[in-house]
């Protein structure tokens, strides 16, 4: 009897244990680039999310695209996620979590990495944000000759308005000198 209680009690501890460990927030994640966080267009990253623990499921995601998730097994403490051919809609802001087999629960998201696609002008920034300053700068430039051009039309105007009867100018060549109005 003595000996069923005590294997009984033995088990209780055992499974409370388990459920303890259910409970435990478990630790963050790292997540890293390999080569690098720049990536040249059309290129290839591994990004490697590392865990403290064994025998895990590992989670990718992506902080501006909520149905962005990649999972992966991993009999070791890390993952690699392989992202291939890379467009600069792959850019931004990646984190990882794990799941243990015990915990079924996700861990904290890792510290957020920031993927970087790199565009074919010259290898920095975005496309669209060239586009921008490029339609920016026509727009200027358009305006202002636009304004030249109106400025232009509107002196000639003066111009040939001023001096352009017959009339006033002989009246001003028979006027007495100093008698012209200004």
């Amino acid at each position: 009897m003595l000996t069923e209680f005590l294997s009984l009690l033995c088990l209780g501890l055992s499974l409370g244990f388990e459920d303890e460990k259910k409970n435990e927030m478990l630790p963050k994640p790292t997540l890293s680039a390999l080569p690098s966080n720049m990536v040249e267009h059309r290129g290839n990253v591994s990004l490697r999310c590392q865990s403290h623990f064994q025998n895990v499921t590992f989670m990718l995601g992506k902080l501006q695209d909520s149905g962005y998730r990649q999972e992966q097994r991993s009999t070791g403490h890390e993952a690699e996620f392989l992202l291939t051919h890379l467009q600069p809609k792959d850019a931004g802001m990646y984190f990882c979590a794990y799941k243990t087999m015990v915990s079924q629960e996700w861990s904290e998201e890792s510290e957020h990495l920031w993927l970087q696609v790199k565009d074919n002008d010259n290898g920095r920034g975005a496309p669209a944000a060239k586009k921008s300053t490029r339609f920016i700068f026509a727009a200027t430039f358009t305006c202002l000759s636009i304004l030249l051009l109106f400025l232009s039309i509107f002196f000639i105007n003066i111009c040939t308005q001023h001096g352009s009867s017959h009339e006033e100018a002989t009246k001003r060549l028979k006027a007495p000198p100093g008698s012209e109005p200004c």
